[in-house]
C-alpha cells in the first residue's frame, strides 16, 4: 500500500502563497486520480482539488483561480500551489487517492498526517 506524506504547510499572511507536496512511498503511476482534501476545525473534510492521470482537473469553487494541482508521476509526488490565500483556507491539508464511486469522488487508502496551513495576519 502506498504511504503518503504531506509537507509544505505553515503560517502565511492573507494574500500569500504556499506550495504543498505529497510524496508517495511507492509508485502512483497506476493510481488514476489523486486529490487534496482539507479539514478546518469543527468542519467536515472537503475535497479541494483532484487530478487524474489523463490530466483532468477539478477544484472546489472557493479555490478556483487561486489553487493549482499538479502531479509528477516520475517523482511520485502531487503538488498543490496555493496563491492569494485567505483566512478561510486555514485547515489541515491531506492528499489521498480518490475514486469515482456512485456519482462522487471518494477517498480510498490510508490518510497521511496532513500538513497545517494557517492564514493569519
Amino acid at each position: 500500500q502506498v504511504q503518503l506524506v504531506e509537507s509544505g504547510g505553515g503560517l502565511v499572511q492573507p494574500g500569500g502563497s504556499l506550495r504543498l507536496s505529497c510524496a508517495a512511498s511507492g509508485s502512483i503511476f497506476n493510481i488514476n486520480a489523486m486529490g487534496w482534501y482539507r479539514q478546518a476545525p469543527g468542519k467536515q473534510r472537503e475535497l479541494v482539488a483532484r487530478i487524474t492521470l489523463g490530466g483532468n482537473i477539478n477544484y472546489l469553487d472557493s479555490v478556483k483561480g487561486r489553487f493549482t494541482i499538479s502531479r509528477d508521476s516520475a517523482k511520485n509526488t502531487v503538488y498543490l500551489q496555493m496563491n492569494s490565500l485567505k483566512s478561510e483556507d486555514t485547515a489541515v491539508y491531506y492528499c489521498i487517492a480518490v475514486k469515482w464511486i456512485g456519482g462522487s469522488w471518494l477517498p480510498f487508502g490510508s490518510w497521511g498526517q496532513g500538513t497545517q496551513v494557517t492564514v493569519s495576519s
